[in-house]
């Protein structure tokens, strides 16, 4: 208990003495830092005034390495003095840029505000040579997805640059042969191959996979990169494709049109293969034909059709007797499990029977022969 009761009296005293200060004060977040060789940096600087009036308060940087620009800068542009209302605080930034071959070491800068009666000064170390290495992570939200080989493959990645300086990142993938993937920023519908990160920041893409729809089921792997110079990060992804049933209906010969005789069974043989990537089960055959007709298949069902496997089937087309030459339409088709169905239709031009075309001659041989007969007759009286 009389810890809690100290405490918070220090609380309190602390408050006491920052509203009794009257002043100015400069600061920032981070005064020591380290950086790599030829790295420039961008410090946030913060100038308050307490208690005092209105005015102005100007601005310098009196202590700077030899070969080093230091360069205040606020709102954009090139500032040296700053007007402060009572209590009032203002933001800048404070770049420096090393010389081009500048050496391992510690070197000091001194930043000073002047002003309203008061001094503030602030002491600002580079250690060169002590700043992080280049260093960059990639995270997926789910590295594993499943689905069809028609279906495209969408993950949510995470790229974080977790180096002390901005990064130009490549992206790079590998994955098997005839896979296409593709980098958009989230929130955006460009396609990108490369992309700025700053230091300690991240950006979320969404990459996109997408396969051959003949792609066997099976699981596969895809592995994203991240390059930046030597910062290289990897990512294996993997998809698990269940496959899908794809069935194509042909005639063997290849022709959608063909003469059948009216009353009689024409044959017609056709060709049934799986272009999916998993077993077609249950295919039964049908038709829709002109009324009064028939149509069979021979066999009537197939119990599975392994992918790339085919298999011959015959339509047997019965046209009415009482079919009048001409074309007609036949509709056939497959049909199975998950959905899988496939058509195609088939002109039919109907001929008539040879019989009744030999019918027909021998009654008009028949006419004939009665004319003439009646002529040889009644023609002599």
């Amino acid at each position: 208990m009389m810890r809690n009761v100290l405490a918070l009296l220090a609380v309190l005293w602390s408050l006491a003495l920052a509203q009794q200060y009257r002043g100015l004060a400069l600061g920032t977040a981070y005064p020591e830092i380290g950086v790599q060789p030829g790295e420039s940096v961008s410090l946030i600087l913060t100038l308050k005034s307490y208690s005092l009036p209105p005015g102005v308060v100007r601005l310098s940087v009196p202590e700077v390495p030899a070969g080093w620009q230091a360069v205040l800068t606020g709102g954009g542009r090139l500032v040296r003095a700053v007007y402060l209302n009572p209590d009032q605080e203002a933001s800048l930034t404070l770049r420096l840029q090393p010389p081009k071959e500048v050496k391992e070491g510690t070197y000091r800068f001194l930043v000073r505000a002047e002003g309203l009666g008061q001094t503030a000064s602030l002491p600002i170390t580079l250690m060169v040579g002590q700043g992080l290495p280049k260093r960059l992570s990639l995270e997926a939200e789910l590295p594993v997805l499943k689905g069809p080989p028609t279906s495209s493959f969408r993950y949510r990645v995470t790229l974080r640059n977790e180096s002390d300086q901005d990064l130009l990142v490549s992206l790079e993938y590998q994955a098997p042969q005839g896979f296409q993937v593709t980098f958009t920023p989230a929130f955006s519908s460009q396609q990108v191959t490369s992309l700025p990160v700053k230091a300690g920041e991240s950006r979320d893409l969404d990459v996109e996979v997408s396969l051959p729809k003949d792609t066997p089921a099976g699981a596969y792997g895809v592995t994203l990169r991240a390059v930046a110079g030597d910062a290289r990060a990897d990512l294996a992804l993997t998809l698990e494709v269940t496959g899908r049933p794809e069935v194509r209906l042909s005639t063997k010969e290849g022709r959608l049109s063909g003469s059948v005789t009216a009353g009689r069974e024409n044959a017609v043989k056709l060709v049934v293969k799986n272009e999916g990537s998993a077993p077609a089960k249950n295919l039964s055959f049908s038709a829709f034909e002109p009324s009064g007709w028939e149509v069979k298949f021979e066999p009537e069902k197939l119990e599975v059709l392994e992918p790339g496997q085919e298999a011959e089937v015959t339509a047997r087309i019965k046209p009415s007797p009482k079919a009048v030459a001409g074309d007609y339409m036949v509709t056939l088709r497959v049909s199975g499990d998950e959905g899988v169905s496939e058509s195609l239709d088939y002109r039919a031009t109907v001929v008539t029977s040879t019989l009744w075309g030999l019918v027909g001659v021998a009654l008009v041989a028949v006419a004939v022969l009665v004319l003439g007969f009646a002529v040889n007759r009644f023609g002599r009286r």
